[in-house]
Parts: C-alpha cells; structure tokens; sequence
C-alpha cells in the first residue's frame, strides 16, 4: 500500500492526529480508536496465525491487515473530525437573524476613563482610548458574535474578534486573575512569566501544564505563541515597539489585544477592566455582578474614612540614590491615601504618574510625616534593613515610631505580590488596609491583608 493511501497531515485532520498520537498508557486521552488498539492489534495476529502460513507470511499478512485497518479507521475518524469542525459551537449562532439582539446583557463604563463599550445587536466595539501615557491613537477592537456576519461599517484599522473567545494569552499579573473571578480559567492557556503570579488557581494549572509561559515585551516568544495559537493576547504597550510585546506578535498573524489598565488614576477606574476582559468572553453579567459589589465595598469603607477626627501626614515611595521616587498628586495611591482619610504630602500636585525629585526636596517633607508607606519591590525584614540601604531616613518621625510599611504581606515562595493582583482588582481590600492603618479605630475587626508594618529589628 503506498503512502498516498494514507490521509495527509492538514490543519482539519490535526486534531485527530493529535489524539492518534497520545502516550498510550493514557487512556482517556488516546480516544475510541487508542481504547481498542491492543485489541485490533490482537484481531490481526490471530488471523495470521490461524491461516497456517509462513512465518514470513503471517509478518506480512500482520503488516498488511494492520495498515489496512489504520487508513480505515483514519478516515471515519477525519471523516468525524471534520463534521465536529463544521457544527457550530455552542455559543454560536446557528441562523443568523438580523432582528434578534445577541447581547441582552450589557456593562456600562463609569470610572475607567481608557476604554470604551458600544453595542449593536449582533456585535460590540472595544475601543482603548488611552494605551499608555501619551498616545495620539487608540486601538478598536470590534467583537462580533460567533455564527454572525462581521459589519460593514467598522474602522480600517479595527481588529474583527469572534467572540466568545475561546482561548487566550495573559501577558500581565493584573488581569489574570480576571479569568478566575469570571470563571475563565479553562480558556486561560498561556501567561508572560509564572513567578510573577500569586493566584492559587492559575498557578495550579501552570504546574500540571494547563498553561504555558510566553514571556512578555520585545522578547515574547513568538514561536511558542504560535504553537499555542491562543485566539486572543491581552498586553500592555508602552509606545516604544522595541520594548512591546504587540508588534511583533501582531506581525507574527497572532491578535494582540492592548489592556491599558495602569494608566488609571483611581482605584475604581483601575478595577473596572475586568468589564473589559469581560466583553471578550460575553461575561456581562458576571461582571457586572462582581464589579457592583466591589464598588459598594470600597465606597461603604471611603465613607466610614471619612468620619475620621484627623488626618494623618502620609509620604509614599523610595529614594534610588539620589532620586525618590514619589506618586503624583492625581495618581492611584494619592486616591487612595485621601479616600482612607489620610492627608498626602503631595496632594497639591497634579501629576498622575511618579515623580522623580531630588533626595533633599522630598526628605524636607518626609521628616515630619506620620506613616510612610513604601511601595517597593524589595523585601525587608526590619527598619535597620532600610536604614542601611539609605541612612539619610533616619531621622524621619515616621522611623523613630516604626510606622513603617510596605505592600508584601502576601508574596509566594517565588515573588508573585498579590497586591497586583488580588489588590488591584478589589480596591476595597487596598482601601481597608489603608483605613486600618491610618484610623485603626474604625476597622476594628479588620486584619491587614496587603499591607506589612515593618518591624524595627529583624525577627529573631
């Protein structure tokens, strides 16, 4: 029999292949065909022995009725693979009707000022407006219900997304955690870096192999992004393309989404692109569910902030050498000291991103604050730590007091800082630790959760 006998290896016959080609002590995944192997294989001996042949024979005859029965089953299994590929998915449209509205549930925007949602009846326009810090053009994204006709209508530079996506890559901490919370995780298939992850459940399906790590930037395997072929990336940019994951990705023929969280500048707006992930996997209504809950959470702990007698002084971040670096007047972290009651020594500002001032400008400042909070990524076991990274803090009030803290308190064996994940997308958590902090008083009952005072000498 000649090899044109067999089926070729094409892109609607390889998920057959694939389960041909199983590990066959596995069989759940090897499929009918795999289940019964050992018994087809039995069958041909056996007629080749009782057939009182040769032994040169009854080799030949096995080889021959074996090749016989495996291009057989090939073709019913590709004849069955292929009609399974042509039967629309479950979330498919099977008659189109140009009357009907396909997405009865829908999400409003009300804080995040980066992104945008509109609805038609059978498709929905994502637009980013705000990709990172200074973009003179956004990204469109239109979302089309599966088993529908794409628009007409729709921006040159619009990416068409057949929603809901079934498969997806997530190239940041922050927002991979919305696979959980939307009950996603089976289409969550690849991530950027699994040290930087704390959530228990995707670090669970990373270490059986569940999810696979692409890593981020510049240098985001390509290659293995296209093995995986998951139908949609959400990234991040930052307008320098040799530094960003999506044009080479883009370039590649995979889809890139752009997710410009970071660029909020309040705890609210910041939390709400879980709206955004969302709009991808038709999960409005969850998401709308957890996001209205959060909302009042954080909005209930602001207004008990607010009953607070005082206003103690706050100073957040670090110096390196002879930079500290400090958040902006209209950042996230200002909102959230002036949400907790807290009275921030650069609420006068109008920046929203990190300001780097000289060591001396700040420390004139800092020396008299209550709390200072700092915001890094390093570990330290005690205040003589810090003190002997940058002796100059020693004369802070902040020091002498130990009201020293950071946001490590749930960091995992390898670095995955929960604060950016579970923090950032429930604010209210952030703001309760904070209002602990400064007004222990009002939250009693409440036990830190991101927040870790440092102790003044390391544990013995």
């Amino acid at each position: 029999m000649s090899l044109s006998a067999f089926p070729r290896l094409t892109d609607s016959t390889r998920p057959f292949w694939r389960v041909f080609c199983s590990p066959l002590d596995d069989a759940d995944a090897r499929g009918p065909f795999g289940r019964h192997l050992p018994f087809i294989l039995a069958g041909v001996a056996s007629c080749a022995r009782n057939t009182g042949v040769s032994s040169t024979m009854k080799l030949s005859t096995v080889i021959v009725g074996f090749r016989t029965l495996i291009s057989l089953l090939l073709l019913f299994a590709i004849s069955g693979a292929l009609s399974a590929q042509e039967a629309p998915a479950p979330d498919c449209v099977a008659e189109y009707d140009p009357a009907v509205n396909y997405f009865p549930e829908t999400m409003q925007v009300e804080y995040a000022e980066g992104f945008t949602i509109d609805y038609a009846n059978h498709y929905k326009i994502v637009t980013v407006t705000r990709p990172w810090p200074g973009a003179e053009t956004g990204f469109t994204y239109v979302l089309v219900q599966c088993g529908t006709p794409a628009p007409d209508d729709i921006p040159d530079d619009a990416v068409v997304i057949e929603v809901p996506v079934t498969s997806a890559a997530s190239l940041s901490a922050t927002y991979a955690p919305h696979f959980a919370e939307l009950d996603l995780l089976d289409t969550l298939i690849a991530v950027d870096n699994a040290d930087n992850l704390y959530n228990p459940a995707i670090r669970e399906r990373i270490e059986a192999g569940q999810i696979a790590e692409i890593g981020g930037g510049s240098t985001v395997n390509v290659e293995l992004a296209l093995d995986l072929a998951p139908q949609v990336i959400f990234t991040y940019g930052s307008g320098f393309p040799e530094y960003d994951a999506h044009p080479v990705l883009a370039e590649a023929g995979l889809t890139p989404v752009i997710n410009g969280d970071f660029n909020e500048t309040t705890p609210l707006g910041r939390a709400e692109w879980i709206k955004f992930t969302a709009a991808f996997f038709n999960k409005e209504a969850k998401a709308q569910e957890e996001y209205a809950a959060m909302k009042q959470r954080y909005q209930a702990v602001a207004e008990k902030a607010k009953a607070a007698a005082n206003k103690p002084t706050v100073i957040s971040g670090m110096a390196n050498k002879d930079k500290w670096f400090v958040p902006g007047g209209s950042s996230y972290m200002a909102r959230l000291i002036l949400d907790a009651g807290g009275a921030y020594l650069y609420a006068d500002d109008t920046s929203a991103g990190s300001l780097p001032l000289a060591f001396e400008e700040v420390y004139d400042k800092a020396v008299k604050a209550d709390v200072w909070l700092l915001n890094s990524f390093q570990r330290y076991d005690s205040i003589k730590a810090v003190l002997e990274a940058e002796p100059r803090y020693a004369e802070m009030a902040a020091v002498k007091r130990s009201n020293v803290w950071n946001n490590d308190k749930r960091v995992n064996e390898n670095g995955g800082n929960d604060y950016w994940e579970t923090g950032v997308g429930n604010p209210d958590l952030l703001l309760a630790d904070l209002v602990k902090i400064l007004h222990p008083e009002l939250l009693p009952d409440h036990e830190l959760t991101f927040w870790r005072q440092i102790p003044a000498e390391p544990a013995q």
